[in-house]
């Protein structure tokens, strides 16, 4: 366990509360936590969990300004359910970017598990983009990407941010639980005015 684990623990667990709270600092809180995280997985040799954070890096810079001025009128951004296609796109595009990545991690690297960080690194993106987006199913992407991630983690003797990812799945049921109840409120709230 090393100061830049300790730090990437620290502020992964604060964008992630935040995130739950729907409060926009998250993607503050989050870019410092890629600058650790990278760090971190370049050394371990997790190749593609470290660009990811780059990418992760731009998409909250994407997320932040959605989350404040892409409502309506620039308003704040009202979490929202994925339409079937949406899913059926990202589902695509996740399935031929953990293809892509693990061929280029196997073949490129001396990665020791071109798949799993293909994989995982897939589904992160596809659920911080959903994130960004405020869908509420973004949740269910994170929380099956984060088994990955501790056994992933447990494997590579990374444990403190193996148990770190085991609250981040805690703080996803939290999440979606939370964001479900704000999503059946404005539904609800919406009948009335129409009623």
């Amino acid at each position: 366990m090393s100061w830049i684990e300790i730090l990437g623990f620290i502020t992964g667990a604060v964008s992630v509360i935040l995130a739950v709270r729907e409060n926009a600092w998250n993607w503050i809180v989050g870019i410092a936590n890629n600058i650790f995280f990278f760090v971190l997985f370049w050394h371990t040799k997790l190749y593609a969990d470290a660009l990811l954070q780059i990418v992760y890096a731009g998409i909250s810079v994407y997320g932040w300004w959605h989350w404040v001025r892409g409502g309506k009128g620039n308003s704040a951004l009202p979490i929202s359910r994925i339409q079937w296609q949406t899913a059926l796109s990202l589902l695509l595009v996740t399935g031929l970017s953990t293809a892509l990545m693990t061929y280029l991690l196997g073949a490129f690297t001396d990665s020791k598990v071109p798949f799993w960080d293909g994989l995982t690194t897939a589904l992160s993106l596809t659920a911080q983009f959903m994130l960004s987006r405020k869908l509420l199913e973004n949740w269910w992407v994170w929380m099956t990407a984060d088994v990955v991630y501790v056994l992933l983690y447990w494997y590579k003797a990374l444990y403190l941010t193996g148990i770190l990812y085991a609250g981040f799945f805690a703080l996803c049921v939290l999440g979606f639980i939370g964001w479900r109840r704000t999503v059946r409120s404005a539904v609800l709230e919406r009948a009335v005015v129409q009623g």
